[in-house]
């Protein structure tokens, strides 16, 4: 069985900087994605950014230049770095992993304030 758990989320102003972790507990396999969605206030989930366990990364262009993900392989762990925020990044931000199956945290909340 396999648990991701958030945390990093808070209030920040805009143009602030937050960064989110999340680690992935369980029987997991070594080569996979991990990454993180997003939802804001009346809007669909989106996608924010991916990072495979061989280095690859991938990121919406909306955050591109602004976060940055990385990960720690062996702790099965993945963070976002996320900087120049602005009141529209305001969401739950949810942890994602694929190992040939999908799994998802509970979410943490980011607000950015104008």
């Amino acid at each position: 069985q396999v648990q991701l758990v958030e945390s990093g989320g808070g209030l920040v102003q805009a143009g602030g900087s937050l960064t989110l972790s999340c680690t992935a507990s369980g029987d997991i396999f070594s080569i996979n994605t991990m990454g993180w969605f997003r939802q804001g206030p009346g809007k669909q989930r989106e996608f924010v950014a991916t990072m495979s366990s061989g280095g690859s990364t991938t990121y919406t262009p909306s955050v591109e230049g602004r976060f940055t993900i990385s990960r720690d392989n062996a702790r099965n762990t993945v963070y976002l770095q996320m900087n120049t925020l602005k009141p529209e990044d305001t969401a739950i931000y949810y942890c994602y992993l694929y190992d040939d199956y999908d799994y998802w945290g509970q979410g943490t909340q980011v607000t950015v304030s104008s």
